[in-house]
């Protein structure tokens, strides 16, 4: 069965994480994507040798793609990058604050000349502001929105620990993607996307934003814990034993008092008559809750939960997670053999093949011939 995408043709000058992912999902959708990396390859390639000789970033977020390395300061090259834009539907860069502009690139010129072009530029800051010629990663963008000192436990910040605001970008330039091709579609025009991690983080950032600037303070970092639910959090059963346990309404606050604690008279305390009292009872209620809970093995809270119909988490281990019962996994050709990775959320209701992760410059031979002048 054919894809939704196929017949499109993206051109993606990337590097890192944003862009990549963008692109891969484009890619799992049936696009035709060509990766045009520098002459040294993506240097997401060199970030690990963990995945059978290739890096574990690589290998995740370049299935389907086609690869050729270009110099686009090389006048041959640059005219090649420019001939495959003129035929691409979308063209995708997430190059250093200015350098697109300096090479060409500039996407208002493109679509100038391209009028159904759909570009993408991500980028750390932005397209304007003081911050808009910063370099940025991550890490750095975590630290910027204050989603680190949201994280973490309370005698300090933390990193959440895989690559959030890289993700969250190009999954904002995924969708915008796609709704700039159905807007196509209709007008006959492209369109020009602007995405920025930390613009994409920010967003992310409402509730504890919403919390410091009408609330006048931010939420509390406390580690497994959420700030503003309670009990919504990590306790210990009387063996040691951690069960994650979630409340979202006050029926089952009610029921986790009597059919849980055992304690019904709980629910009806003042100091825990609701969410926000809660909240802000927090010590009197965990100690609430330890003691209730210390006559219990792990195993015997996780029976008492699962019959009142509680939500309730394991605190697992990535190797948990590997040997997970619920985890979908599946395979993908790359130049060092086969790789199982985690398969994407989204089901279609019909079987999901991906494409090879390509070798630097494997298709570049056949990329220069098929877009000859």
């Amino acid at each position: 069965m054919a894809k939704p995408l196929n017949g499109l043709l993206v051109v993606s000058l990337e590097q890192a994480v944003a862009a990549p992912y963008c692109a891969s999902r484009l890619a799992d959708a049936g696009a035709r994507v060509i990766k045009v990396e520098r002459p040294e390859g993506d240097f997401a390639r060199g970030y690990d040798r963990v995945a059978k000789g290739q890096s574990t970033y690589f290998v995740w977020l370049n299935r389907g793609k086609e690869s050729i390395a270009l110099n686009i300061k090389d006048a041959g090259d640059k005219a090649l990058l420019d001939r495959l834009i003129a035929r691409a539907d979308v063209f995708i860069q997430n190059l250093a604050p200015g350098a697109a502009a300096r090479a060409g690139l500039a996407s208002t010129e493109l679509r100038a000349r391209h009028p159904r072009l759909v570009t993408v530029d991500i980028s750390g800051y932005g397209e304007d502001g003081p911050y808009a010629r910063m370099k940025a990663y991550d890490l750095l963008v975590q630290a910027e929105t204050g989603l680190a000192a949201v994280t973490g436990r309370p005698e300090g910040p933390g990193r959440v620990g895989v690559s959030v605001c890289d993700i969250g970008a190009g999954m904002y330039a995924y969708m915008a993607v796609l709704e700039a091709l159905i807007a196509r579609g209709i007008t006959g025009q492209g369109r020009g996307i602007a995405v920025s991690l930390f613009d994409a983080l920010a967003d992310w950032m409402n509730v504890p934003y919403l919390h410091q600037v009408y609330g006048g303070r931010a939420p509390e970092r406390l580690g497994l814990n959420h700030p503003g639910i309670a009990p919504y959090g990590v306790y210990a059963a009387g063996d040691r034993g951690e069960v994650v346990i979630s409340i979202q309404n006050e029926r089952e606050w009610v029921r986790l008092c009597a059919e849980v604690f055992q304690c019904p008279e709980m629910a009806s305390d003042p100091r825990f008559k609701d969410n926000p009292a809660r909240v802000a009872q927090r010590r009197e209620l965990d100690a609430e809750i330890a003691a209730a809970l210390k006559p219990l093995t792990r195993v015997q809270l996780i029976e008492r939960l699962r019959a009142a119909d509680i939500a309730y988490g394991a605190v697992n281990s990535v190797a948990d997670l590997a040997a997970h019962p619920q985890l979908r996994l599946t395979e993908v050709e790359t130049p060092g053999g086969k790789i199982e990775i985690v398969a994407p959320p989204a089901r279609g209701g019909e079987s999901e093949s991906y494409g090879p992760v390509p070798a630097l410059d494997q298709q570049g031979a056949a990329i220069r011939r098929e877009f000859a002048p």
